[in-house]
């Protein structure tokens, strides 16, 4: 009534309601309107919750009335339970016979079990026959209806494209292989044969076994790979003989066998191997539970037996518990629950709740069922289970000599065997050890001097090799070629041929020798043309079987060590870096190396600016000067630039000085500890002069591997190593060297021979590789050099397989050859080469020296005397130009002197008249003169004066004239003009007749100019007067006129 109430709406109401409605009544309507829509939302969710599941109806077929009876007890007793199942709900049973046939098991399954729409089905396993339970399977898994199998245990229901719903609370036949794996390794057998049946079980039996013995997942004590020397499969139900595949294994090493047949087929294969003695003495047999119980079996054999595998009624209480557990987490989470299907007649309806369903229940956990714990891989497959370990200890007897259970307080499945109650193949009560070593192996090797030297020979018979130099035939085989394999023959020899030698002839063992098919020592590399990685060079030989031993330089290196064994090191060695010689700089003035560059031009600076202040000091320093003690008016200068730089070079160069040492004492203060700065700095020059020259070592370019060059290298420097090889590896496995590794990964070499070639022929700056062969190397060209500490330090070691019976044996016997010194003699033979290693002899003795080290201070010599020869001529130019200086300033000089000279003698002169004249007085005639005079002064203006003047004139200019003539060229007046200089003369009152008494300077008395006694006129001398003559020096014309005027 009320929904249709809501059924008139506004929208619904005639155009006069519309009208005659106002606004407020409008939106009531609107408001009721919603009201109604939430009303019949909550009636329909009421509704909903009425229509709630609450009856649940579980199948079953099974095989007999007992079990059914169990299962309908078991529905009882959780209805019971409300703890565990869905609120209100209950469980009803729905059961069937399992028949035989698979076409009348499916009718029943369509007209019975699903009519009365089950939820589950738990399925049992038929008596006869084992289609049914895959019939059911199929049925079901057609409408998603969860299938439980309590006993199907085959392979084939683990595929969940075909059995879309099938889970069990049995494991697998094929799950036997967990248990196998941990018995192996208990046991430490770590190489097995395994026979098995070429169908679903077998292959998922070998496929998990493989997986298994990768694994390390296992709590024993060894955690190591086991290997499968060899695998057989034959044809269930189809198997007659077994022996050509016996005869095969019989060849092998491994005496561990794993059977994995049914009953029929493992009598045949026991039967077969008794013929070729295989179930006797140290032969293990570890066989499956269906092969356990068939007659043949070998005595001793170990085997598997599933606990409450057999225990149907357990198995379907534990799955009616994991079911209605699955239910109520189901009813709990989805909201959305059907109905499962009513017929088989709708095609292709799938029921979805179903599928959810079977979800839920694979993820459930039993702790505490009665088969133990349960728990469900994404196959539905039962984990957890657990196993009884029985051993054929007679002919009709089995006993439990351990279990494979699960552990409550470890979570984990663990291994307990009681090894002394075991009886082993032929009545042993000890453990065999589960191979036979061979007494043949194949060797492989690596051209890698000086551990392996190959000559090429063409007789592939071995028959050229020389015995005498200890050589052995080792063929190179090309894995691509044909079926002959063989392409080229060798010879080889070195150190790791004699350690094989004395190892086989101390084990007492053959081989044939080999060397590497690709030349590589062995790595990771992408497989071509997929991106799975697989061992290649050597390493690649010992993990594909191709080889049972690796002499070589091999480097013991964790990612080598987890695919093959290593025995003890037999050199220990690291890695080092091989680069060419550097070239000196300059021999020309290897004796300016002691010191760097600006250190010289500090020296040279020092020398002049101590000589500077030292001339400074003693020019300025009031003790600059000092006389002699026995010269009173002799004083010495002070020293002067000349002296100063002579003097600090001598003290640098600690040489005599003769002359030129400071005066004072600021300056020798000076001067002394200049002298202990030369000291210092000679002693320091002659000491790396030593260390550079006499004792001269190469030097090489890098520190070592954290030099900043290899660090942060630059476009111009190339470096490295050999691609695949160990140091490879190193460098990818340090995270510290990872900018190292990127920068050389492609420059890499595929040998380390053209790796060093590349770097004598100076493509390749720095090699870097293992220090045994640098070494060797280095010692046998001396242009090369080892630069650098070792790093990376590990050891050459001999490789054999993954659980090779000789690893023990190999380790011993290269422990004993370091014991008595047999590694060190092949250090000597190989490595060290005696006297062969004349660079390292060379480097041991001191270097003499020679022309080239020495030749810039020759040069320099010879530098200095052109130096002074160049010296000389300028000091020549230079001395004549002050020669012609010198003349010019002495006779300036000396005509300076003799005027001073000339004014004296005119004082004397005047002197002289003043006497003449007192004397005239005392004669009587001065009267006349001066009458004579006075009248010449007062008469006319120049009559009979200017006639005594010209004729006093004209008497001494003859007399000048004349005495010119006849004296000496090169005297003082020769030089002299009547413009430029004054004419000296002398006064003489004894020359006869008063108008020669004007004599010229230097022309002594004596009528015609021709006396005894003359003045001699030299360069630089002064002028000469005999001690009769005391002339008066008339100068000039003045001095003329002043003559006549008296």
């Amino acid at each position: 009534m009320e929904l249709r109430a809501c059924a008139t709406t506004p929208d619904k109401l005639s155009g006069q309601q519309q009208s005659s409605v106002s606004s407020v009544s409008y939106m009531a309507l609107l408001a009721r309107f919603w009201l109604c829509l939430l009303m019949a939302s909550w009636t329909s969710s009421t509704t909903s919750r009425a229509a709630k599941i609450t009856n649940f109806t579980i199948g079953a077929v099974l095989n007999d009335d007992r079990h059914d009876t169990l299962f309908r007890e078991a529905i009882t007793e959780l209805n019971s339970d409300y703890t565990l199942l869905p609120v209100n709900a209950t469980l009803h049973s729905a059961s069937m016979r399992l028949d035989p046939n698979p076409i009348r098991t499916a009718l029943k399954m369509c007209n019975y079990l699903i009519a009365q729409q089950v939820y589950a089905v738990i399925v049992s396993h038929p008596v006869k026959g084992d289609l049914s339970p895959a019939t059911i399977s199929y049925t079901g898994g057609f409408y998603h209806i969860p299938i439980v199998g309590i006993s199907s245990r085959e392979a084939a229901f683990s595929d969940k494209n075909i059995h879309v719903s099938f889970l069990r609370t049995v494991a697998p036949f094929f799950h036997q292989a967990d248990v196998w794996a941990a018995l192996l390794r208990h046991f430490h057998f770590w190489q097995v044969m395994v026979i098995h049946s070429a169908d679903v079980d077998g292959y998922s039996l070998l496929n998990r076994l493989q997986t298994q013995f990768q694994s390390n997942d296992d709590d024993v004590g060894d955690q190591r790979e086991i290997k499968i020397e060899l695998t057989k499969e034959f044809a269930p139900a189809e198997l007659e003989d077994f022996t050509k595949e016996l005869q095969e294994m019989s060849e092998g090493q491994s005496r561990v066998y794993l059977v994995y047949a049914n009953a029929q087929d493992a009598v045949i294969i026991f039967r077969d191997a008794a013929k070729f003695n295989l179930t006797g003495a140290g032969h293990i047999w570890l066989v499956t539970e269906q092969a356990l119980d068939v007659p043949g079996v070998p005595i001793g054999s170990l085997g598997l037996q599933q606990m409450h595998a057999a225990n149907e009624a357990a198995h379907i209480r534990d799955s009616l518990y994991l079911l209605s557990s699955a239910l109520r987490e189901m009813e709990v989470s989805e909201r959305d629950m059907t109905e499962p299907p009513q017929d088989c007649n709708s095609s292709g309806a799938i029921w979805e709740t179903g599928r959810i369903y079977f979800e839920y229940i694979k993820k459930q956990v039993l702790l505490n069922g009665l088969t133990g714990k349960i728990a469900f891989d994404d196959n539905g497959d039962r984990l957890f289970s657990e196993y009884d370990i029985v051993n054929v200890d007679h002919p009709n007897g089995r006993t439990k000599v351990g279990q494979y259970f699960y552990s409550k307080y470890q979570s984990v499945l663990k291994l307990s065997v009681n090894d002394s109650e075991i009886t082993w193949p032929g009545g042993l009560r000890h453990k065999p050890e589960g191979f036979i070593i061979p007494t043949f192996l194949k060797v492989m090797t690596i051209v890698e001097q000086p551990f392996v030297y190959a000559r090429r020979v063409s007789d592939p018979s071995g028959e050229s090799c020389l015995a005498a130099d200890g050589e052995v035939a080792c063929p190179w085989f090309n894995n691509t070629a044909d079926s002959s394999g063989t392409d080229r023959f060798y010879c080889c020899r070195g150190y790791c041929i004699d350690l094989l030698k004395e190892l086989a002839r101390k084990n007492n063992f053959t081989y044939s020798l080999a060397l590497s098919p690709d030349g590589q020592f062995g790595s990771l590399s992408p497989k071509n043309g997929t991106g799975k990685k697989e061992w290649n060079g050597l390493i690649g030989e010992l993990v594909n079987d191709r080889a049972d031993m690796i002499v070589a330089p091999l480097t013991i290196n964790p990612e080598r060590a987890q695919v093959i064994e290593f025995s003890k090191p037999f050199k220990y060695q690291g890695i080092t870096i091989l680069e060419k010689k550097q070239p000196k700089s300059s021999t020309l003035v290897s004796f300016l190396q002691p010191f760097r560059d600006t250190l010289w031009i500090l020296v040279m600076v020092s020398v002049h600016v101590v000589a500077l202040v030292l001339y400074l000091l003693d020019r300025f320093s009031p003790f600059g000067r000092f006389r002699l003690a026995n010269a009173e008016n002799t004083e010495e200068d002070a020293l002067n630039l000349s002296s100063a730089i002579w003097f600090a070079w001598g003290v640098l160069l600690n040489s005599g000085i003769g002359e030129g040492t400071p005066r004072s004492f600021s300056a020798r203060v000076l001067g002394m500890v200049w002298a202990g700065f030369a000291m210092i700095i000679v002693a320091s020059y002659t000491a790396n002069l030593a260390a550079f020259l006499v004792l001269d070592r190469p030097k090489t370019s890098l520190s070592g591997i954290n030099d900043p060059r290899l660090r942060n290298p630059m476009e111009n420097f190339t470096y490295a190593t050999v691609r695949g090889s160990a140091v490879d590896m190193y460098f990818r496995r340090q995270v510290e060297l990872s900018n190292m590794y990127r920068t050389m990964e492609g420059n890499n070499y595929p040998t380390a021979e053209e790796a060093i070639e590349a770097v004598k022929e100076g493509k390749l700056k720095a090699f870097i590789w293992d220090s045994s062969r640098l070494e060797f190397e280095a010692a046998q060209d001396c242009d090369l050099v080892t630069a650098g500490e070792l790093f990376g330090r590990s050891g050459y070691g001999i490789g054999l397989r993954k659980g090779s019976p000789w690893t023990d044996v190999i380790t011993l016997s290269v422990l004993d050859f370091h014991e008595r010194g047999f590694m060190e003699d092949l250090d000597e033979r190989w490595i060290k080469l005696g006297s062969g290693q004349q660079c390292e002899h060379d480097e041991k003795t001191p270097a003499t020296l020679g022309l080239k080290n020495m030749a810039g201070v020759f040069i320099l010599v010879a530098a200095g005397i052109v130096c002074g020869v160049g010296l000389i001529f300028i000091e020549i130019m230079y001395k004549r130009h002050q020669i012609r200086r010198q003349r010019r300033m002495e006779l300036a000089r000396h005509v300076t002197d003799k005027w001073r000279t000339m004014v004296e003698k005119r004082k004397n002169l005047r002197m002289a008249l003043e006497t003449q004249r007192s004397r005239l007085k005392s004669n009587g005639k001065v009267n006349d003169m001066g009458g004579q005079i006075t009248n010449r002064r007062v008469g006319g203006v120049g009559g009979n004066k200017s006639a005594a003047i010209s004729n006093v004139m004209a008497s001494s200019t003859r007399a000048i004239t004349s005495n010119a003539s006849s004296s000496t060229a090169d005297g003082p007046l020769s030089t002299l003009t009547p413009g430029n200089m004054m004419e000296m003369q002398y006064y003489n009152p004894s020359a006869a007749g008063g108008a020669t008494g004007l004599l010229p300077v230097g022309i002594p008395s004596g009528g015609g100019g021709g006396g005894n006694r003359r003045s001699k006129w030299s360069r630089g001398s002064s002028v000469e007067v005999s001690d009769q003559q005391q002339p008066a020096v008339v100068c000039g014309r003045s001095a003329l006129l002043a003559v006549t005027n008296i």
